[in-house]
């Protein structure tokens, strides 16, 4: 008989098409466990697979007596509330680094299209402006790579790799993260100073209590009125009100953004700027991306099973 799963969140078939090929999935698909399984068929799972960014917490937990597994899909963790696993002595892993190059990419494609107004200069085509040479104060030469001072807020698998391709397009790269790195970029002691040193913070930072609306409007402010933010992380990072006021007066010239503070919902004053890029959370969708996640989600629920420990644990608490 196949080791049983509950899949806690809600994922589209082809990317948990694998697990069912050596698991028994029990799919809520998104919805209440408790109204999608009897308590008997609860109390009886073992291990979980959920999306990280979605709440797990103590009440949740408690519907599964026998839970010895929560295994994350991707690389964030920050809806399980580790205390309350740890307590209940249970595993949780997640897929470390598995789409850091998928993500960063897109941070880049988001910074390059805000930068350069790509968005804007679309429908400058598109409308029939340009063919009729119709002047337009947005389409004015913005300022380019070289040299434009970068900031890397976070210097995990995903920042390290967003600073080295901001390198190699011949930007100045500095960081602030919790540790500092023997990595050949400016480190600053704090948020705010870099925030008053770059003209585009990228946002790499964990989610977490520690990181929620710590890009407020004082660091908005920091970045100037020719400043950039880019955020690939988690939405409870920015201070969205904050955020669209600063868009709104000019506080700042424009961001790029791939997560929201309540996904999927974004509010109409915010993608009625043209200031403003977005991607539906896309940074991790890419076909490799997703093939290393499902490995490392393969990995982890074989090795619980097997009664060994999770080769890709979550390391902090």
């Amino acid at each position: 008989m196949a080791d049983k799963v509950l899949v806690y969140s809600r994922f589209p078939k082809s990317m948990i098409a694998r697990f069912a090929e050596r698991f028994e999935l029990l799919d809520t698909r998104g919805q209440p466990a408790q109204e999608v399984f009897s308590a008997d068929e609860l109390g009886s799972v073992r291990a979980l697979l959920t999306a990280g960014g979605s709440p797990l917490d103590t009440d949740a937990m408690d519907l599964f007596p026998k839970l010895g597994a929560i295994v994350c899909y991707g690389t964030g963790y920050d809806g399980v509330d580790l205390e309350a696993a740890a307590a209940r002595n249970i595993a949780v892993g997640h897929s470390p680094g598995a789409n850091a190059a998928s993500v960063a990419d897109i941070a880049m494609t988001l910074m390059l299209a805000t930068t350069r107004r790509l968005m804007v200069a679309d429908q400058y085509v598109r409308s029939g402006d340009w063919a009729t040479s119709k002047p337009s104060p947005m389409m004015r030469p913005q300022a380019g790579m070289p040299g434009r001072r970068i900031g890397v807020y976070g210097m995990g698998e995903i920042g390290r790799k967003i600073a080295a391709r901001c390198a190699a397009f011949e930007s100045e790269v500095g960081y602030f993260s919790r540790s500092k790195y023997d990595l050949p970029y400016q480190y600053f002691p704090t948020l705010e100073a870099l925030a008053d040193w770059c003209s585009v913070l990228m946002i790499a930072v964990r989610a977490g209590a520690a990181t929620q609306h710590v890009v407020n409007a004082d660091i908005l402010g920091r970045l100037g009125a020719d400043g950039y933010v880019v955020n690939i992380s988690r939405g409870s990072v920015i201070d969205q009100k904050a955020l669209l006021a600063a868009l709104i007066d000019k506080t700042i010239a424009g961001a790029g953004l791939d997560v929201f503070e309540k996904e999927p919902h974004t509010p109409d004053a915010l993608t009625a700027l043209s200031n403003v890029v977005f991607s539906p959370h896309i940074g991790g969708h890419t076909l490799e991306s997703q093939v290393a996640m499902q490995n490392c989600v393969l990995a982890n629920l074989t090795a619980f099973f097997e009664g060994k420990p999770l080769p890709y644990a979550v390391k902090s608490a």
